[in-house]
């Protein structure tokens, strides 16, 4: 502070400039002068007339008192002017400017308060003036021991009375000077939209209600989304309170206004009352009531007071008490506002309004802020830097000690811009230092958007000198206001000063082409999520965490802001940065993150994951929301989704994954609530001729002509002997297209050599092409080597079909594919076989599939299947008589199993249970009855998921699949299993089959025995072939009523060499022999543009082992739902159509608990999408209805579905419902219904 001498100058402690016509003041004496006595206390029993005489001798000592207070801090304000003073806000202004970037920092209500109870203190009057009930109440508290009694005359101190209204104000004077009045709130988080941070309760409880954890007995907030609520109440003093010390100033009316209700064992509104704590330097505390109205529990109501301070105690409290005992206090919105006048002189230019706050720099650096670096405002009182004279005033800013060229001057502009306004920027700027000619100074927009994003946007920059002030211009519009906008000026290197004078930011008049598009978002859920505020909220999960800027690791730069953090000292794989969320997310809301991290410590990229852990139904889970492969060189993106479905009391988000040793570095983490997109239209395809070959010249009847060699093989045409074409001639369907001819390639040095064509224009979005092909490989004797169809569309690789061929016969390749995004070029080309291995393709074929003919075809073939001829006769008493009546069949549900896959968790949420027991018959269980999770430690059994699912199941009457006993693919073994060898591995083995077997005997209908045989090879590496067979048989033993299956995936589309129809016959085959009872074939279905053709096609083949089969996984997947939906019916209905198949079993309905993306029927809100409702409806056209008579013999006739029915018939005697159950065991059945 600049303190006033005896001789009136002072300069930094030195001497003032001599101000004119005015007496030298002493600080010393202001204060004496101000230091006037104490009123006494009134008596209530005095005089009236003596009463009125002391109310007027403190009337006028208080007046004394305001004069001299003004007059000390007009010649202050008058001194600080002179000297420009540099110190920008207040303490109370920073602090809320603090707060209100930072966040919450508490989160939500930490519980009850440990405050102590308020003590008993002498009662001494308070110098301030109030608004209320005229200190309506001096109270006891029973507690404290304090008085009670109405003593009003005693306490009652000045009053005033608030203004109704207070509108902000601006008068424009002659020179362009406005005069702007404006409310400023000192209450921080006045809305508890962070929580409890800064408030207390006092001596009881206190919690924030939102909208996510559910409102006080359904009470709503007066505004916004939250409230405060003060529960365990004992004495009516106790309440909520903020210490505002910092935050008031003497002579300035304060407004008060809060809007309250209460709850509780109330039958009349109840007092609220705000209150000032006065804590003196003394240690005396004294109390005084500046609002009070009557609340209820029906409606909030606003309280009003006001109160001006004539004195500042040690500390400063308000707070709201109030209610009896025993009732809650509900608080919302509170304000506590003073008139704030603001005079600029020159702040029109032109006529248009700057919006640039103390744009000359002569009220020092307020409210400007250095960026990382130091800076002073240089005047003539000051002494100007070098000599340098201000360009245009008699201040400038000078900012130096910078190590960064991005390091400068800054201004918060958000709330004076608007969207659609051209801002004109101007600045003169000049720099000085070790610097030789000219260096760049910019004008810059930072952007942080309400998603946690940040963007850095030019709006404007010019070559500077030493030499002379040069002018930097610009221009921007915004397109949308982000959370913050901060102007800044940059730019010269590191160690050279940036000097700015007169800075101006006008609205142009008129629309400006540059243009700053803002990234816009929804708010994100984490606290300090670019760590602005070093590392509150976050915490080391297991090791140690730090915050950087540009110096650690080796010069690493932030991506986005000023800041990364890192976690060091890493012991385990877990070990990372985590932050708590809980109360902050909501069950049943789809939420996306985003992060930026990269590794140090190691030149190999590993993997780094985001994990949710949250405590749910009584135990833990982890949840994982993203992952990547993480490098030391560059930063990585890390994006995910996630939904949670049941309820939790706890959730923390970390980051995680890389071995121990290596440090995790995180640039910012933002999570918010997804926004629900918009669903594409279904595409218009138009111009499709369905069955035309794409390729040219397909049967060589022209030579190489439309063919080329992909890289540098040769090609030719050869004629096919007929004998090797015996095989392909036994196909109808080949018979028209095959002539003989095949091209040949020969000289290939790679594996992707072969004959290729260019199909770009021929192609069509959105439509599913079928591929087909026959092919050869090198010569008889050489071994089967891989050969697949392709599609190099544009750098992208797309399987159209694989198989494995020899030289000894043609094999066919049948596959499909479906672009759905516009290609720049697409070549279709056969590849597969080492390097000097010659390939044969003969009738490639790519033509479009009619899908719809398909249909008509299915639905007949359907109506064979899974219809039956019924015969309805009647006896009974209503039987007489009947020809001719009225009768109408309902069936109610068709009885071919319709399945899910379900998880522990996806239950909890209502709406998705609700969904399943409606639309589904049977269910699997997606990883609960697996053996990593019931027994991922050894000896460690978990089965609570599977018996809660179970029962689930059972009280639903749903049938229930088992999923998987064992699983073959290594990776899918949990590491103590995998650890194992020999008869320790056999012991563990048969531990798992007698567990489980033994457990649930009886009340799985399947059982997935060994899951994906044709894909891995665990348990048959280490015990042998017969293992297979083993597990099969001691199943079987443990309980016979299950149907055992294989499961593997692939086997449909033609894709997967490893996963052929025929190598799954082969696998069943070779079981069988060695005694496993295999009684069920499981085909997963994860399949993507399905071709019904080439699924029967698997089917029949799979068919010839007269097994059921079924399909145990089913999901499509396609970004657009509607083409989804297509899909989805194309695979429905050949299953469905196919005799062979007895069930389907779909893995999943639900966004975000899908094995693949885009493959759900119901979005994560609970909107059911077109795959939802195509699946729906084919569920509706496979439920048999149908009215008719009776006929001359007394019966109804008709064909319907399997399953359940109702038949409504007219009587002589009325109306008469019956049930019946159409069943599958013979072509016609008789039912007869007494009536």
């Amino acid at each position: 502070m600049l303190v006033p001498n005896s001789k009136g100058m002072t300069k930094d402690k030195g001497e003032l400039m001599p101000v004119a016509a005015r007496e030298p003041v002493h600080v010393a004496d202001v204060a004496f002068q101000l230091s006037l006595p104490r009123r006494t206390a009134l008596r209530p029993d005095g005089p009236r007339e003596h009463q009125l005489a002391v109310a007027n001798r403190d009337r006028l000592r208080g007046t004394a008192r305001r004069v001299l207070a003004t007059t000390f801090l007009l010649l202050y304000t008058s001194v600080c002017r002179d000297i420009g003073d540099s110190r920008g806000p207040p303490r109370w202004e920073q602090r809320r400017r603090e707060a209100k970037a930072a966040g919450d920092g508490d989160g939500e209500a930490r519980g009850s308060s440990t405050l102590p109870a308020k003590e008993e203190h002498e009662r001494k009057e308070v110098v301030a003036s109030s608004y209320g009930d005229g200190g309506h109440g001096a109270r006891t508290d029973q507690k404290k021991g304090r008085d009670t009694t109405d003593n009003r005359q005693q306490q009652q101190p000045q009053i005033v009375m608030p203004a109704t209204s207070t509108p902000t104000k601006q008068v424009v004077d002659k020179r362009g000077a406005s005069t702007e009045v404006v409310m400023e709130n000192i209450v921080l988080n006045s809305d508890f939209s962070e929580g409890l941070h800064l408030w207390q309760p006092n001596s009881c409880h206190a919690f924030v209600a939102v909208e996510g954890s559910g409102y006080h007995y359904g009470v709503r907030p007066h505004s916004g989304s939250s409230y405060a609520v003060l529960t365990h109440r004992t004495q009516s003093w106790q309440g909520l309170e903020q210490d505002i010390t910092e935050n008031v100033t003497l002579g300035t009316e304060y407004f008060i206004t809060a809007y309250v209700r209460v709850h509780g064992e109330v039958h009349e509104p109840v007092g609220v009352k705000a209150t000032l704590k006065f804590e003196e330097e003394s240690s005396s505390t004294n109390y005084i009531s500046i609002a009070r109205i009557l609340a209820s529990q029906e409606c909030w109501e606003k309280m009003e007071g006001s109160f001006n301070l004539t004195t500042i105690p040690r500390h400063l409290v308000f707070y709201l008490e109030g209610p009896p005992p025993g009732v809650d206090l509900l608080i919302d919105s509170v304000t506590i506002s003073y008139k704030k006048t603001e005079r600029s002189v020159s702040s029109t230019i032109g006529g248009t309004e700057n919006i640039i706050s103390n744009y000359d720099f002569s009220k020092g650096l307020h409210p400007w802020n250095p960026i990382s670096c130091h800076a002073y405002v240089a005047s003539q009182w000051s002494g100007f830097l070098d000599g340098i004279r201000g360009n245009t005033g008699e201040n400038y800013a000078v900012v130096s000690k910078r190590t960064e060229h991005w390091q400068g001057l800054e201004q918060d502009i958000t709330n004076r811009v608007s969207t659609g306004t051209a801002y004109v920027v101007s600045a003169f700027v000049r720099v000085d230092g070790n610097v030789q000619g000219q260096v760049e100074v910019k004008g810059t927009l930072r952007l942080q958007n309400t998603d946690g994003s940040t963007h850095y946007n030019p709006v404007g920059s010019v070559l500077a000198s030493k030499e002379k002030w040069n002018k930097l211009e610009g221009s921007f519009s915004l397109t949308n206001v982000p959370k913050h906008v901060v102007f800044y000026l940059e730019g010269p290197p590191a160690g050279v000063d940036l000097i700015i004078d007169s800075v101006n930011i006008t609205c142009s008049g008129h629309k400006q082409s540059k243009e700053v598009k803002v990234t816009s978002g929804v708010e994100t859920v984490i606290k300090n999520p670019h760590f602005e505020e070093g590392l509150k909220n976050w915490s080391g999960r297991g090791c140690n965490i730090c915050r950087h800027e540009y110096t650690a690791y080796g010069n690493v730069r932030p991506l986005n802001g000023s800041y990364f953090a890192s976690a060091t000292g890493r012991v385990h794989n877990w070990n990372g940065i985590q932050q708590e969320i809980t109360g902050r997310v909501q069950r049943k809301v789809l939420y996306e993150i985003s992060s930026a991290v990269r590794i140090f410590g190691s030149a190999n990229d590993t993997e780094v994951r985001v994990t949710l852990w949250v405590q749910e139904y009584g135990r833990e889970r982890y949840v994982g929301l993203a992952k990547n492969q993480a490098s030391d060189k560059q930063w990585t993106h890390l994006k995910g989704r996630f939904l949670l479905h049941a309820p939790f009391t706890k959730a923390v988000i970390f980051i995680e994954g890389p071995p121990a040793g290596i440090d995790i570095l995180v640039d910012g983490l933002v999570l918010s609530s997804a926004r629900k997109l918009q669903a594409a239209p279904c595409p218009k395809i138009e111009n499709v001729l369905y069955g035309a070959n794409l390729l040219h010249n397909s049967a060589f009847t022209r030579g190489l002509a439309g063919w080329s060699p992909m890289g540098s093989c040769r090609l030719s045409i050869q004629t096919e002997a007929p004998h090797m074409l015996s095989s392909i001639l036994k196909d109808r369907a080949s018979q028209k297209h095959i002539s003989g001819r095949y091209i040949l390639a020969t000289n290939r040095t790679e594996v992707w050599m072969g004959p290729s064509q260019v199909i770009t224009d021929k192609l069509r979005l959105h439509v599913t092409y079928r591929v087909s092909a026959w092919v050869r490989a090198g010569t008889g004797g050489h071994g089967r080597h891989h050969v697949n169809v392709c599609l190099a569309v544009d750098n992208q690789w797309v399987n159209g079909g694989q198989v494995e061929a020899d030289g000894d016969q043609w094999y066919e390749i049948k596959g499909a594919f479906k672009l759905e995004k516009q290609p720049s070029k697409v070549t279709a080309y056969v590849q597969g076989p080492p390097p000097g291995v010659d390939l044969r393709v003969m009738d490639l074929q790519i033509y479009p599939v009619d899908r719809k003919a398909r249909f008509e075809y299915l639905k007949e073939k359907t109506d064979k299947v899974r219809k039956r001829d019924v015969v309805l006769k009647f006896q009974g008493s209503n039987a007489v008589n009947l020809l001719g009546s009225s009768v109408r069949i309902q069936q109610t549900e068709n009885s071919f199993p319709f399945g899910s896959c379900i998880a522990r968790h996806n239950i909890e949420n209502e709406d998705f249970a609700e969904f399943f027991v409606k639309n589904f018959n049977w269910a699997v269980f997606e990883n609960e009855l697996k053996w990593y999770h019931t027994e991922a430690e050894q000896g460690r059994l978990n089965y609570k998921d599977s018996d809660e699912l179970l029962e689930f199941c059972e009280k639903h009457k749903i049938q229930v699949r088992g999923h998987c006993l064992f699983w073959e693919v290594e990776d899918a073994v949990q590491p103590w299993v995998r650890s194992l060898q020999g008869h320790h591995l056999m012991a563990a083995i048969q531990n798992r089959l007698q567990s489980l077997l033994s457990r649930y005997k009886g009340r799985f209908r399947h059982h997935d025995v060994n899951n994906e045989m044709l894909h891995g090879s665990f348990y048959e590496d280490r015990l042998g072939r017969d293992i297979r067979a083993y597990m099969f048989r001691e199943a079987h033993k443990l309980d016979p009523s299950a149907v055992l299956f294989v499961n593997d995936y692939n086997v449909e589309d033609g894709c997967d060499t490893k996963s052929t129809p025929e190598k799954f016959v082969e696998q069943v085959v070779d079981l069988q022999e060695r005694g496993a009872p295999v009684g069920g074939i499981g085909v997963q279905g994860h399949i993507s543009h399905p071709v019904g053709e080439i699924i029967c096609d698997s089917l029949d083949k799979l068919a010839i082992l007269g097994l059921p089969i079924w399909i145990t996984e089913l999901d499509v997947t396609a970004g657009n739902e509607h083409l989804r939906a297509d899909d989805l019916e194309v695979f429905l209905r050949e299953a469905f159509a196919h005799p062979a198949v007895e069930g389907i079993i779909l893995w999943g309905f639900w966004e975000m608990f899908m094995f693949r993306e885009h493959a759900h029927l119901v979005d994560a809100d609970g909107t059911i999408n077109e795959a939802g409702r195509r699946y729906l409806a084919l569920k509706q056209e496979w439920l048999t209805r149908v009215n008719g008579n009776v006929n001359h013999q007394g019966e109804f006739n008709f064909r319907g579905y399997h399953g359940s029915y109702t038949m409504e018939v007219d009587t002589p005697s009325g109306k008469v419902v019956r049930s019946f159950v159409v069943d599958e065991h013979s072509p016609v059945q008789v039912i007869t219904l007494n009536i």
